[in-house]
Formats: C-alpha cells, sequence, structure tokens
C-alpha cells in the first residue's frame, strides 16, 4: 500500500506510520471472530502448516460467535466479552460486525467488515477487510459437527481465534484446539482467555 500525504514530492509514509496515524485517530480493529486483525496481506493468507475445513457450509457458521481466546493484538488490546456477527449478503459476502467492551474507556467498541471467500464456498478459507481494498485471511481449521465451536487461523502466526456459540468452551474441545494450535506452530502459552463475565460478577 502506498499513503502520500498532500505534497506529490514527499515519499509515501512508512506502513507502521499509518498504523500510529490510524490509532490516534481512534481507528481500531477486533479480531475475533476477528477477522482480520492485519490490514497487509503478507504472500500467505494463511500458515504453512495449517488447511482450512473442507466441507464448509456458511450457512450454518454464521450467526453470533463467542470470544473465547486470541493471541494478543494492538487492535483488540483492553477488550473483553468480545463477540462477532456473521450475516450473509445478497452478493455471497459475509457482513462481520465484532463487538466488544473496553475495560479502561468503560465503553462498547464495534467495527464492521466484510468477508469472501479465497476458494470454493466448500473449504474454511476466506478473506477479510475492514479498511477498504486490504484483506487478511480468514481460515477456520478446525470445526465440530454440530458448529458450534471453531478454530480459527489468521494469515499468519500472530493471529489466532477460539471461538465458541456460548461464552464457554468444554475442556475436550479446548484441548484438541490448542494441540491443533501447537502443531501448527503457534504459541498457545500466549494465549488470551476472554473475559465474558457480566459487569455485577467482577
Amino acid at each position: 500500500m502506498s499513503v502520500v500525504s498532500g505534497k506529490r514530492n514527499k515519499k509515501p509514509l512508512p506502513f507502521p506510520t499509518v498504523i500510529q496515524t490510524m490509532d490516534k485517530r481512534t481507528y481500531w480493529l477486533l479480531g475475533a471472530g476477528l477477522l482480520g486483525a492485519a490490514l497487509l496481506t503478507s504472500g500467505r493468507s494463511i500458515p504453512k502448516q495449517a488447511e482450512p475445513v473442507g466441507n464448509f457450509d456458511i450457512n450454518r457458521y454464521v450467526g453470533t460467535w463467542y470470544e473465547i481466546a486470541r493471541l494478543p493484538t494492538r487492535f483488540e488490546k483492553n477488550l473483553i466479552r468480545v463477540t462477532a456477527q456473521y450475516n450473509l449478503n445478497a452478493d455471497g459476502t459475509v457482513k462481520v460486525l465484532n463487538r466488544g467492551f473496553h475495560q479502561s474507556k468503560q465503553e462498547w467498541k464495534s467495527a464492521q467488515g466484510k468477508a469472501k471467500f479465497r476458494k470454493d464456498r466448500n473449504t474454511g478459507a476466506l478473506k477479510v477487510s475492514f479498511f477498504g481494498p486490504f484483506y487478511s485471511g480468514y481460515n477456520v481449521i478446525a470445526i465440530d459437527p454440530d458448529y458450534q465451536y471453531a478454530l480459527v487461523a489468521g494469515e499468519n502466526l500472530k493471529y489466532l481465534w477460539i471461538l465458541s456459540r456460548t461464552p464457554s468452551l468444554p475442556e475436550p474441545i479446548k484441548e484438541r484446539y490448542l494441540a491443533e494450535a501447537e502443531r501448527v506452530g503457534y504459541d498457545v502459552s500466549k494465549l488470551i482467555w476472554v473475559d465474558h463475565s457480566p459487569a455485577s460478577d467482577r
């Protein structure tokens, strides 16, 4: 991406500077269900050892998911009670609405984006954008037969999410997904386990 400021003779801003500028304007992205914690793709859209699930059914996948765990990203810093809402658009793309409560600011934050399939619609390999034409990999690499729990890999080993239809996750599913994440190469010791308890319980 090339970002040019006012005068034509100025060099494009380096991408980290663009990110810092966006932060000052309070532009942030949720990753849950996260789709798209990164704004630029890196050549690959999925970690080398990961494989998106086959026989994927987007009609069963849409709806509300709770973010159970995630790797730390600046875009989700201080967010709890994070959810992702997916709905099908008429053109076959997926509307994404991510929402979370910012602990220090004591307010709800939300971000809306769009996801598309990278391959055929029977493979859980998608890409998502929250910022113009820039997409990042979103890969369902494990899901149960009832579409109640999902393990989602981003484009590289910096992005990983564990999702559930409810705010909790059964221990056998947790162990299975952590083992799969480790096999792919993720450092699961860095996972943040998202607080979904009501405010009155904290």
